[in-house]
């Protein structure tokens, strides 16, 4: 991976590390290298262009559909759309890429853009590679196939992008949801309008909080990263559930009725059962990472499910599902990818599934998630540490096997070096918190011995 393209895309703050120019000469470079079967092929490409509604996001669509336009490939803007929204109509459209224009759950001075190959499929390292080298290029002066006259790209609005959209979440429920009050935490984000139009179409009383957008506004104090909002609105309203999306509502939490917490975990177990007893769960497994919780792995196993763990990131979880033709997979942040009908993580239609569940068995959210016991989890960051040396130094070695054996088969040891910051994050899962604090504080103490 590059220097500009992290886990998830090119992020930064807009106008100061993600700059219009910038913007502008990375979709010239992603038309190059995702288009070049296109209109550099004798043929019109097109791409599909979405955004959440932050502020910078207006003059960043500006920047990118120009470049795109500039590359002489077609431009359909789609306007203010979750992320799964622009990767589903940028296989829906046939169109040859996709970009959406945000920071996820970051704060609003941040923005990002996200590339989507030909099918709506998230790009590989090697076509991210691609398109930096192709842009570092350029950079250095070599000057870019530039098309005139008829030869470049039209920009067009395609309005219907919403409806469409929402039809499709619609068209693959396998039941309708009528007789559920659902609170709907927007997050002031990209989601603000098709969330809720899709709830009620599906037949739901639907309570909306944080779905007043005004390019400020996105992830304040509201949506899947605070949940405060939510519980007490479910409580107030009395609903039978909330649901709590990200600022371009790829994620989807949950709150049951009196409030507690349903995070990516419980989510995928409910999932799971529900699409085993459907027939809809290809190999009999679900694909998770090493951050999931234990008790979700027990739980499964319980159940005779198999789970696969990838490391953290949902693109990891993805290509776990298409490499081995998984149905279902997720994380604990709530990231749920269902594949028969998403290319991405997509909090809309996730929430709908859970819904649907809900109304089809008559059960009650908290009751489907008691299916796992979450085990407490405890993590500490230790900064300041040659991560490098995580897997070799016999020291650490010897404190995490100590540590094992204490914590037996209801316990779990995991040390991660960050992959952006000069630090390592334990994390101990136990029966009880207390252990879980005190292992995890005795293995922080063993990391800064051996590697500060």
């Amino acid at each position: 991976m590059g220097q500009l393209f992290g886990t998830d895309g090119v992020r930064g703050v807009a106008n100061a590390d993600l700059t219009a120019e910038l913007a502008l000469g990375l979709s010239v470079a992603a038309a190059h290298v995702l288009a070049e079967a296109g209109t550099f092929a004798g043929h019109r490409a097109t791409a599909v262009v979405g955004r959440d509604p932050r502020a910078s996001g207006e003059f960043l669509e500006a920047a990118v559909v120009a470049g795109l336009a500039s590359a002489g490939v077609d431009v359909l803007r789609v306007g203010v759309l979750p992320t799964p929204a622009v990767a589903y109509l940028t296989g829906a459209l046939g169109a040859d890429l996709g970009v959406m224009l945000s920071a996820s759950h970051n704060a609003m001075p941040d923005n990002g853009i996200k590339f989507f190959a030909r099918g709506g499929h998230k790009l590989a390292d090697e076509l991210e590679d691609r398109i930096e080298a192709v842009y570092a290029e350029h950079r250095t002066g070599a000057p870019w196939d530039r098309p005139t006259g008829a030869g470049v790209g039209r920009v067009s609005d395609y309005d219907e992008g919403f409806d469409k959209y929402v039809a499709h979440l619609i068209g693959v429920l396998p039941n309708r949801i009528e007789g559920l009050k659902i609170v709907l935490d927007e997050a002031h984000g990209a989601a603000a309008r098709v969330s809720p139009e899709a709830f009620a179409r599906a037949g739901a009383e639907v309570v909306t909080i944080g779905a007043e957008p005004d390019g400020l506004n996105i992830n304040d104090g509201c949506g899947s990263t605070h949940l405060e909002l939510l519980k007490q609105a479910v409580v107030e309203h009395g609903a039978d559930f909330g649901i709590a999306h990200d600022g371009d509502a790829d994620r989807c939490l949950a709150v049951d009725a009196t409030g507690a917490e349903i995070d990516g975990d419980q989510i995928l177990a409910v999932l799971a059962l529900a699409m085993r007893e459907a027939g809809q769960l290809r190999g009999n497994t679900v694909v998770g990472t090493v951050m999931s919780n234990l008790g979700f792995k027990l739980a499964m196993e319980g159940e005779g499910i198999d789970v696969v763990q990838t490391g953290v990131g949902d693109r990891y979880v993805l290509e776990s599902m298409k490499e081995h033709g998984y149905a279902l997979g997720g994380e604990q942040s709530g990231h749920v990818i269902i594949l028969d009908h998403a290319t991405t993580g997509d909090g809309t239609l996730t929430g709908l599934m859970l819904a649907a569940r809900v109304a089809a068995t008559g059960r009650s959210l908290a009751e489907l998630a008691g299916v796992m016991r979450r085990l407490p989890q405890v993590l500490i960051n230790v900064p300041d540490v040659d991560k490098s040396r995580v897997a070799t130094s016999g020291e650490l070695a010897a404190a995490v096997a100590d540590a094992e054996r204490e914590l037996g088969t209801t316990g779990r040891v995991l040390l991660r070096p960050s992959g952006t910051e000069p630090l390592v994050r334990v994390m101990v899962e136990a029966a009880d918190i207390e252990q879980a604090r005190a292992v995890a504080g005795r293995l922080a103490d063993a990391v800064k011995s051996a590697l500060g």
